[in-house]
């Protein structure tokens, strides 16, 4: 009943458009301290949608449903923007002001670091992912990569200030990563990572498009903007979901903290006796190893309550754009229409199950906040509220797909 302890904290979009009979824009004007500034990229974050300021500096995104937003702003010598624009009934201006970057043009400065290239290779694995899609993953521009490591806090950090740019060619994208955040800290083994990603299509005809279609389709079918699209349409065990407790139990393979406790001081008290036999002195240092890798050991392991629960006693109505999922502890969703890869089941995310449950992909999120907001699209309205594990943790960025992504079959 122990499984790997790697759970992963994963924020990569806070766009949250919803549904609405109305469609609505947002206009506004980009600028910096002294003018307007012509020619400027204008992105919504999580989309393929994008445009560009006129002579004026100004732009519009028309057929916008009302929700929650984040306009992504790029130009050449000036730092990356975004703003949140929230569309309730009515359409939206705003004004977009930059900050020059202090970073000289055509030069590209990096601090020698012998662990440089060991911890891009841990932030790939984090932020792209170790699935089948993502060995077909290329960062174009691991330059733009701001590393620092806290060996104090075990933290691996890194940061950017220009978009990263990630060519997706298992699923026809490149998207245009403004990476607010990434944080990897090795004790606790939680990663959390923060950004806004706009999606640009790969030029590709005939097979090679199909190949992506077909791709995307499997990306996007049991997945979490999957599961909360269906969620939110009230059909969960019609799209393949099953949902169940995770209910935490204690370890029975661990000592309860008291006696631990009185053994490690036992051990680590010097004896009366100022002779101490060399085989002493390695049972003892077995029995404090023993001890100490008891401490260790988590004190709770998950156990699946195999009651199924359903969707509709957990879900309510927040507003016109947003549903509640009003749960507290974690939730074990499973999706019966596809099954767990080898290539999963090699990695450290897999979940506990019972043997006689057949190998459907399971995740578990656990709920941060008791309560989760979410749209119609699958979004969620403060992903700091969900922490997943199992299959939704193994997938990352190379298995993301636009939140308007609508699938064919």
């Amino acid at each position: 009943m122990t499984k790997v302890l790697l759970v992963f904290l994963l924020i990569v979009y806070t766009s949250f458009p919803s549904s609405a009979q109305n469609s609505f824009s947002i206009t506004g004007t980009v600028k910096d301290q002294k003018e307007s500034l012509p020619g400027a990229g204008v992105y919504l974050s999580g989309y393929k949608v994008s445009t560009v300021a006129d002579a004026e500096g100004k732009f519009k995104i028309n057929n916008l449903k009302p929700g929650n937003y984040d306009l992504m702003v790029q130009m050449v010598g000036y730092l990356p923007y975004s703003k949140n624009v929230i569309i309730s009934d009515k359409s939206v201006q705003v004004e977009l002001i930059l900050k020059e970057s202090t970073t000289v043009l055509n030069e590209v400065v990096i601090r020698a670091d012998p662990n440089r290239a060991k911890y891009i290779k841990q932030f790939k694995e984090f932020f792209i992912g170790t699935t089948p899609n993502a060995a077909q993953c290329k960062i174009l521009n691991p330059q733009v990569l701001n590393i620092d490591y806290d060996v104090t806090k075990s933290t691996l950090t890194i940061k950017t200030s220009e978009f990263l740019i990630v060519e997706n060619k298992a699923l026809g994208y490149r998207l245009k990563y403004m990476l607010d955040n990434f944080e990897y800290n090795s004790r606790t083994r939680i990663i959390y990572f923060s950004g806004h990603p706009f999606f640009e299509e790969l030029k590709a005809s005939g097979a090679k498009l199909k190949k992506y279609i077909d791709k995307r389709e499997t990306a996007y079918y049991g997945s979490s903007q999957h599961f909360f699209r269906s969620l939110y349409a009230g059909n969960v065990s019609e799209q393949g979901f099953i949902l169940n407790r995770m209910i935490k139990i204690p370890n029975p393979n661990r000592y309860p903290d008291s006696i631990i406790h009185k053994n490690l001081v036992r051990l680590k008290t010097p004896p009366k006796s100022t002779v101490i036999g060399k085989g002493s002195m390695l049972r003892d240092s077995a029995m404090i190893a023993f001890w100490i890798k008891q401490q260790d050991m988590p004190r709770y392991v998950d156990y699946l309550d195999r009651k199924e629960i359903s969707a509709a006693s957990l879900v309510s109505t927040f507003n016109q754009n947003l549903k509640l999922l009003d749960c507290s502890g974690a939730l074990a969703i499973s999706y019966t229409k596809e099954k767990e890869t080898l290539a999963y089941s090699k990695t450290g995310f897999w979940v506990f199950r019972p043997l006689d449950i057949p190998d459907y992909e399971i995740s578990v999120a656990n709920i941060t906040q008791n309560t989760v907001r979410f749209y119609e699209n699958g979004s969620i309205y403060d992903s700091r509220a969900m922490l997943y594990e199992g299959f939704w943790a193994y997938e990352k960025v190379a298995d993301m797909v636009p939140m308007d992504y609508v699938p064919i079959h």
